[in-house]
């Protein structure tokens, strides 16, 4: 079942090779079993798009093929489906999420399908849009149904597309728990680290601690975690071990949310948790970390990784749409899939006070 207004060609950003891309004429894909076409909304550059398109994403080893559409982070409505897919029909709003098991494996069987023991092995099934396989900088794409959820009429495509993002920051947090009433240190401003903040608050924290660089009002970052409701620590002007102590009778946090990928903030980390506390750790390090590990077992400290949003849409789809997650407050540019290039250094660059950036295929 389709609409009859689908071209056989569409707009696409390619990528070729590693920094060669361009919005080029190709196919529009058709869906197959259990899988729908979606005519695209909306996209929001993700921090990992950069190292994706210059080709040193996790060392070079995504993607598996050239030429592919990255882009992971979407919303759109369906235009066809195909067989056997009655879950979802024709005009039906969507926001999709990047992973997608094979569905076949010990860990897919558990619900951790963003582990799947078949990561990358595209015959058993596995999806990894945007990285693996063809993403959502395009005018239409193919998507499993495994991997798309209905929002509400209410919600806007730009919201939609921060569905991903704010469901990656709802998973560490339910990974670690956030303790009801309890004092959470963030650190980095970005997106992911804003929607933590609001997640956190959802959650039941008592008390927020944003840690990031550029304070009163320097920042738009900082200036917007601050209107969100936490207090800030500025790590270019404080030392942000002995500060958090400070704030909390030198007990330190119950729970610390890493989102900056930054090696250093990772290094903070066991300091900043008070003894039984727990550490999550959201943000993506490119080199081996020492931490204090004798804190870790002395003080008995949880620490967690988290990778994805698994099982995770949903739920944020309702903090979005609810209102308890503002996600309006962290869009700030849009442009056409035609001005890539110029989203894409906007976002890189952070011109004009930049947080999130959405594309419009």
């Amino acid at each position: 079942m389709s609409s009859p207004e689908i071209p056989s060609k569409m707009k696409a950003l390619v990528l070729e090779a590693p920094n060669k891309y361009g919005v080029r004429w190709v196919d529009t894909p058709k869906p197959g079993p259990y899988e729908v076409l979606v005519r695209v909304r909306a996209v929001a550059i993700c921090g990992s798009d950069p190292p994706l398109l210059s080709g040193t994403f996790a060392g070079g080893k995504y993607p598996l093929f050239y030429p592919m559409i990255p882009g992971h982070e979407w919303a759109g409505e369906i235009v066809a489906l195909g067989p056997g897919v009655d879950e979802f029909k024709v005009g039906d709003r969507v926001a999709g999420e990047a992973h997608k098991g094979c569905g076949l494996c010990s860990m897919c069987k558990k619900g951790r399908y963003n582990l799947c023991e078949n990561f990358g092995n595209m015959e058993k099934g596995h999806r990894w849009y945007g990285f693996i396989a063809n993403g959502a900088y395009a005018q239409y794409q193919v998507y499993s149904i495994k991997a798309i959820h209905k929002i509400p009429d209410t919600m806007s495509f730009e919201e939609g597309a921060m569905v991903d993002t704010t469901a990656i920051a709802l998973h560490g947090l339910k990974r670690a728990g956030v303790p009801p009433g309890g004092t959470v240190v963030i650190i980095g401003p970005g997106p992911v680290g804003l929607c933590a903040l609001q997640c956190a608050q959802a959650l039941g924290a008592g008390r927020i601690i944003m840690l990031g660089r550029g304070h009163g009002g320097k920042s738009s970052r900082m200036k917007v975690a601050k209107e969100l409701g936490a207090e800030l620590v500025d790590v270019q002007v404080e030392d942000p071990i002995k500060r958090v102590l400070e704030m909390t009778d030198g007990k330190g946090a119950d729970l610390v949310v890493e989102c900056s990928g930054a090696d250093i903030a990772c290094s903070w980390t066991v300091d900043l948790v008070r003894k039984g506390g727990s550490i999550v750790l959201i943000g993506n390090y490119k080199k081996p970390i020492s931490l204090p590990m004798f804190k870790v077992v002395f003080n008995e400290i949880s620490i967690y990784g988290s990778r994805g949003n698994p099982n995770a849409s949903d739920e944020a789809i309702g903090l979005i749409a609810s209102g308890k997650v503002d996600v309006k407050k962290l869009i700030t540019h849009v442009f056409s899939l035609d001005e890539f290039d110029k989203a894409l250094e906007t976002f890189v660059k952070r011109l004009d006070g930049a947080i999130k950036v959405i594309v419009k295929p």
